[in-house]
């Protein structure tokens, strides 16, 4: 029975209760050690020890904290059968946790397997995960099990995690924090010890209602008197290194060698004390009767971790480095091995140190980072060479920037600096720099960096840090960084275009682009290429047949910056719906994956959305909150005012944006259309003329039938030459950019109502109204409506239209129904958006009254677009 724990009770049964019908949840129970987290999962898992429900465990060890996968593992184990039955990609990153297989995993396609395994566990009836001592959990596992848990709300699933005050992050998730028992329910539980009204007042206060401590000063005299300042947990923790200090030496060696040993495989550790000169049967059997150690089938466990905590530190040195050395000895797995060898180390050690960094080899290319960085900085301790120790270190600083800690990698960079002396290695360590740089927000330092230390490397390296950091210099403004790429990569076209382009060569620049879209290529490139080329559907054909790939290949962390860009050009092309469910996705995976830069960036998309409605308020917040900044934010804003009839503000933002370094950007270029109109409204036609003549070279250069429209729209605004009006609009009839060809119809029925042709500006300003109520884009709208009225247009006041089918739904449905109404099951759904198969019939039932259907079927007759 439970004492003063009635509200944390209730919530653990409503989310069971939940569970039992269908809704899953996570919660954390957080709180000091000895408060009675572990008290309350051992309840909960008696309440579902049923039939009915599935129960599974998972115990974080301090000593497995570098170890890759160890809380997995635990969880794993007795499921693996169902293992087999996942998807391809997931079911190889289970297989990695398991040890067998030892493909490179996608640090956040094990966190998606895990999510599907639970989901089809729960097929079977409700499934209730607790999680004990989270705060030591492996990064990996604590990963996994927060995607999984951040998911499962569709699912009979039930995830509880108990964790300390401090570290364990599970941001999102609902918190319990876990107060102390107050007097009256702090000496029911002491009712057990039966002590003198003087001795139960003495421990009562001693405690000061935490429970293990409440436990262990009434059963004996120690920590119970004068705390002197000292912390309850400190005071039971020097009462257990006191009663462990009374044991007998072979009882001692036990509880040393149980609590170094990661495996707590018991065998494991018996054998170990008697190779160590003592008697591990009669030992074990002390400790049992002391009420410090259990044995629970094959395994040893402490009847608390701070039990664990003190039976290791309690022990001497000299004690820890021989059991240490010992279980190394004994170890079956290369990383069990390394964790005891550096543990047994004395002082720099080039044989361990080599087992050591191989041990973090390994947890990098399973992508552990925060492990990884971890054993690379005890290799680097360990060394015996200035070079290998700053090898080390710089290995370590790079696993710091993947696992996001831009502090600890900026630290252990610098220390490596001074010890770095070789080509190779100091490109790699400037490769880490620039890494750090760019997740900073700072492309141009990045971009320095990488540029500096190219030379130095090898040619495959150099070239990739090249092609980088033309990228990077491009989108800051670093005219020189990019000129110089190209001079250091001869024959790469996109940096040629690149180069091409900042020095205003539109017709040689464009064409490097347009061969390197045409030659292909694996990964992003290509799709950078065309984007920059201004080949909307080109590029877009690129991206999602590259956000297919990784779709299918489970490649979760990938998939931000494939939609990102897939977002930018929906939103051009006008499905501003499939935009931000583009967007929406993408941000669910960065916040889940800590990527915050990558989240910045997917803003642009909904701030240009924004813009075009006319939302100044949002779309101000949103591009606030953008990493990309200058010139993007100019060109967002310039679109708003010009939109809100500020002209004067629009015209000042983006001449402000064509005088800065990166005017050669295909965004600004493209923004032209916006400063030319401003320009033109506020009489001052001079102002645009030079911006419209790079513009006008760019779309002949590159011959898209949108950019070439748009700069014949130009030339008619600012000459009043019908001819390129009409020029525009064939040029539209093409396809691509709809917001364009609504704003050339506009101003050409604006040109033709001046021009007394009524008839005429009425049939293209009602085709620019269809296009500007479709984008929900007001104030287009209005000034259209406003057009038509001066034109004898008696049909113009605004008339709600029928919603569009995708504008029924959120974001999230509207992805699902598409994917659905292709013919693919929830299971292959739910494996395509990272969801759980619940949650995607969720999203559907949610979806068809919506939608005016009952069923799956239906779909497939539906226009969504």
């Amino acid at each position: 029975m439970l004492y003063g724990r009635q509200p944390e009770e209730a919530a653990l049964d409503a989310l069971l209760a939940a569970a039992r019908k269908g809704r899953g949840g996570a919660l954390v129970l957080r709180g000091e050690a000895g408060i009675g987290k572990s008290a309350l999962l051992e309840r909960l898992a008696e309440t579902a020890n049923t039939p009915a429900h599935a129960v599974l465990r998972v115990n974080g060890c301090e000593a497995e904290r570098d170890l890759v996968g160890a809380g997995l593992l635990q969880l794993l184990w007795p499921l693996q059968e169902l293992v087999a039955q996942l998807p391809a990609p997931q079911a190889e990153a289970l297989r990695t946790v398991l040890g067998g297989s030892a493909a490179p995993a996608d640090r956040y396609t094990t966190g998606l397997a895990l999510l599907t395994l639970l989901a089809r566990l729960a097929e079977s009836g409700p499934v209730v995960c607790l999680v004990d001592d989270a705060q030591w959990l492996d990064q990996n596992s604590a990963d996994a099990l927060l995607f999984a848990a951040r998911r499962i709300s569709a699912e009979p699933v039930a995830l509880v995690f108990a964790a300390r005050d401090d570290g364990f992050d599970a941001r999102g998730l609902t918190e319990l924090v876990l107060p102390r028992l107050d007097r009256r329910a702090a000496a029911q539980l002491l009712d057990a010890y039966r002590l003198s009204a003087p001795r139960r007042t003495q421990v009562l206060d001693a405690a000061d209602g935490n429970p293990l401590a409440l436990l262990e000063f009434g059963r004996n005299d120690r920590g119970s008197g004068p705390c002197g300042g000292q912390r309850v947990t400190d005071r039971v923790l020097a009462s257990f290194r006191d009663t462990i200090a009374e044991l007998p030496g072979d009882v001692r060696l036990l509880l040393l060698t149980a609590a170094a040993d990661s495996s707590r495989d018991l065998a494991s550790v018996l054998a170990a004390v008697d190779a160590l000169g003592g008697d591990g049967p009669q030992a074990l059997e002390a400790a049992e009767r002391a009420g410090l150690l259990h044995v629970d089938g094959a395994r040893a466990a402490f009847r608390h971790p701070l039990v664990r905590a003190a039976a290791y530190q309690g022990a001497a040195s000299v004690q820890r480095t021989r059991v240490h050395r010992e279980l190394a000895a004994r170890a079956a797995d290369a990383d069990v091995r390394a964790h005891h060898l550096a543990l047994a180390a004395l002082g720099p050690d080039a044989a361990v140190a080599a087992e050591v960094a191989g041990a973090a080899d390994r947890a990098r290319d399973r992508a552990a980072p925060a492990i990884a960085c971890d054993l690379y900085q005890r290799a680097a301790a360990l060394s015996t060479t200035l070079a290998g120790r700053g090898r080390m270190l710089r290995r370590a600083a790079a696993a710091a920037v993947a696992a996001g800690d831009l502090s600890l990698a900026a630290a252990l960079a610098g220390q490596a600096d001074p010890l770095t002396a070789t080509g190779p290695e100091r490109a790699a360590l400037a490769e880490v720099r620039a890494a750090v740089e760019f997740e900073r927000g700072d492309q141009a330092a990045a971009a320095r960096l990488l540029v500096a230390g190219a030379p130095e490397a090898e040619p495959g390296p150099s070239a990739s840090m090249l092609r980088t950091a033309a990228t990077y210099a491009w989108f800051s403004g670093d005219a020189d960084s990019v000129r110089a790429c190209a001079g250091l990569l001869p024959g790469d076209r996109i940096v040629e275009g690149m180069s091409r382009l900042v020095d205003g060569d539109h017709r040689a620049g464009l064409a490097a682009l347009a061969a390197a879209v045409t030659e292909g290529g694996p990964g992003m490139r290509p799709v950078y290429a065309a984007a920059l080329l201004g080949d909307d559907r080109r590029a877009e054909e690129l991206v999602t047949a590259e956000v297919a790939r990784r779709r299918r290949a489970g490649l979760v962390g990938g998939l931000p910056e494939a939609l990102q860009i897939l977002a930018r050009l929906q939103v051009v092309q006008g499905r501003h719906r499939d935009a931000e469910a583009s967007v929406a996705e993408a941000r669910a995976v960065a916040e889940d994956c800590g990527m915050p830069q990558r989240i910045g960036r997917l803003d642009v998309a909904l701030a240009r959305i924004a813009a075009i409605e006319g939302d100044a308020e949002r779309c101000r917040a949103v591009a606030a909150g953008t990493v990309d900044g200058g010139i993007a934010v100019a060109c967002l804003l310039g679109l708003l005012d010009l939109g809100l009839g500020r002209y004067e503000e629009a015209l000042a933002r983006l001449e402000s944006a064509w005088n800065r370094p990166g005017h050669y950007m295909t965004a600004l270029v493209a923004a032209t259309g916006d400063l030319v109109e401003a320009a033109v409204r506020l009489g001052a036609p001079e102002r645009a003329r030079l911006p419209h003549e790079r513009l006008a070279s760019w779309a002949e250069a590159g011959g898209q039938p949108w950019a070439r429209a748009v700069a014949l729209r130009c030339e008619a605004q600012l000459t009043g030459r019908e001819g390129a009006f009409t020029g525009a609009e064939l040029l539209h009839a093409e396809g691509g950019r709809p917001f364009e060809s609504a704003r050339t119809l506009l101003a050409y029925g604006e040109w033709l109502r001046r021009a007394r042709r009524q008839t005429e500006a009425r049939a293209r300003l009602h085709g620019a109204l269809e296009v500007f109520e479709r984008l929900r884009a007001t104030p287009w709208a209005d000034r259209t409506r406003a057009e038509l009225r001066a034109a004898g247009d008696s049909a113009a006041p605004a008339v709600p239209t029928a919603q569009a089918l995708a504008d029924r739904l959120t974001p999230q449905e509207l992805q699902v129904v598409r994917l659905a109404a292709e013919g693919r099951s929830s299971r292959e759904v739910a494996a395509l958006l990272f969801l759980s198969p619940r949650t995607v019939e969720h999203h559907l039932y949610r979806a068809y009254p919506k939608l005016g259907i009952h069923s799956r079927t239906e779909l497939a007759r539906l226009n969504l677009d």
